[in-house]
C-alpha cells in the first residue's frame, strides 16, 4: 500500500448524498481525493444486485482516476469485484482470516480504543481508521467523539503505523487533525452534503497543504 494514498480518504454511500451519487464521486475524484471507500449503509441503502451494479460503477470511476477502490465491511462483494481492498469494523469476521484472504491488497480496520488499535496492528492491518475524532452526523451508531488526544496518543504509541482520522472532519479542522498525527483524514458529509463538491475538496486540500 502506498501510504500517500491515505491523505484524502473519501467515504460515501448512496444514503449520504444530496445529489446523484456517481456525480458526487466523480466530482470528488476530479478534485483530487486519493482513495475511495464505498460504505453503503443506512436507510435506503442498496442491496443485492443493485448494490453490486452500483459498486462496479464506482470502481470503474476510481480506476479511470487511478484511485484505490475500497469496500466497507462486505468482504464477499470486495472479493467478487476484485476491489483494491476492504475496510472492516470490530464486529466483522476475524482480521486474521481477512488478511489471509486479501493477500497483496489493502486491509483497513476501524478502531476506537488502544486495545483495538493494538490488535489491528498485530493482526496485520495496513492502516486503521481512528475515531470518531469530532461529532459526526454520518453514522447513526457512532461512538462518542474521542477528540485529538486519542489520535495524538495513538501516534506516540505507533510512530510509523498509518493512521486515518475519521468523524466530523471538515475543511476547518482537517489541518489540525493532521498535525495531531494522522497520515490522512476521512471525509463523508463535508463532500456528500456540499453544493460545490469540487471546491470543497480543493479547499480541504489547500488547508492540508496537499
Amino acid at each position: 500500500m502506498n501510504r500517500n494514498d491515505l491523505a484524502f480518504y473519501f467515504i460515501m454511500g448512496t444514503p449520504n448524498c444530496i445529489e446523484e451519487p456517481l456525480h458526487v464521486l466523480e466530482d470528488a475524484l476530479k478534485a483530487g481525493i486519493t482513495i475511495f471507500q464505498l460504505r453503503e449503509k443506512g436507510e435506503g441503502a442498496l442491496t443485492g444486485k443493485t448494490l453490486e451494479q452500483f459498486a462496479r460503477q464506482c470502481q470503474v470511476l476510481c480506476k479511470s482516476y487511478n484511485v484505490p477502490f475500497i469496500v466497507n465491511d462486505d468482504v464477499e462483494l470486495a472479493l467478487k469485484l476484485h476491489a483494491d481492498g476492504v475496510h472492516v469494523g470490530q464486529e466483522d469476521v476475524s482480521l486474521t482470516e481477512i488478511r489471509e484472504t486479501f493477500k497483496g491488497r489493502i486491509v483497513g480496520v476501524s478502531v476506537h480504543t488502544f486495545e483495538e488499535l493494538d490488535q489491528a496492528v498485530r493482526g496485520g492491518a495496513d492502516y486503521v481508521g481512528i475515531g470518531p475524532i469530532y461529532e459526526t452526523q454520518s453514522k447513526s451508531d457512532a461512538k462518542a467523539p474521542a477528540g485529538l488526544t486519542f489520535l495524538q496518543e495513538a501516534r506516540n504509541l505507533y510512530r510509523d503505523f498509518p493512521l486515518v482520522a475519521i468523524g466530523g472532519i471538515t475543511t476547518k479542522n482537517a489541518y489540525e487533525t493532521l498535525l495531531a498525527g494522522a497520515d490522512g483524514v476521512a471525509v463523508i458529509s463535508e463532500i456528500c452534503q456540499s453544493q460545490d463538491r469540487q471546491e470543497t475538496v480543493r479547499a480541504c486540500k489547500i488547508q492540508m497543504c496537499l
